[in-house]
Parts: C-alpha cells; sequence; structure tokens
C-alpha cells in the first residue's frame, strides 16, 4: 500500500504494469484518469472518495486539475515487484 500526490497543472507519465493490480483511493484533490484495456478506453472523474481499480496490463496517466493537489491511497496486489513492473506507454495526455 502507498499513498501519493500529484500538484495541481501536473500529469504524471503513463504506464502499463506488467503484473500487478492496483485498487485507488482518492483522498483530497480533484483529477481525471485516463484508461485503456485492448480497444476500451475510458477517462475517470477523480474526487475524494472515489474508487478505480486498474487491472494487469491496463495502460492508464493521470492528471490533476483544480488548486490542491490529488492525494491518492493505493493498493497493489501482488506486492510490487521491482522498478521493471511499469512499462512506459503513449497516454492521451
Amino acid at each position: 500500500m502507498a499513498q501519493f500526490e500529484l500538484d495541481p497543472g501536473q500529469v504524471s507519465r503513463a504506464v502499463r504494469h506488467r503484473s500487478v493490480e492496483e485498487i485507488w483511493l482518492v483522498l483530497s484533490g480533484r483529477g481525471l484518469m485516463w484508461r485503456q484495456q485492448d480497444e476500451r478506453q475510458s477517462i475517470v472523474q477523480l474526487a475524494p472518495g472515489t474508487c478505480v481499480s486498474i487491472p494487469v496490463a491496463t495502460a492508464f496517466q493521470f492528471r490533476c486539475e483544480g488548486g490542491e493537489p490529488l492525494r491518492i491511497a493505493a493498493v497493489t496486489m501482488p506486492p510490487w515487484p521491482g522498478d521493471q513492473e511499469a512499462e512506459f506507454v503513449s497516454g492521451e495526455w
């Protein structure tokens, strides 16, 4: 389990996880998350209390909108195996 934040106006790099799934809970702030699995794409609004799943091999990217940092608590299953887990991909932003 980890907690992280993205400052207002910042955008993450788009990645795809090779072997883990994640569940995210938005603690504070607002933003958007883009997800793509095969040909399916979606953009999810992120707000306090929103829970988002990221299945294995789903490409995703997120950004912070508004005036405060976007704070997330995330659980990874199985435990994070190391730096080689995240593969950079082309994203929405």
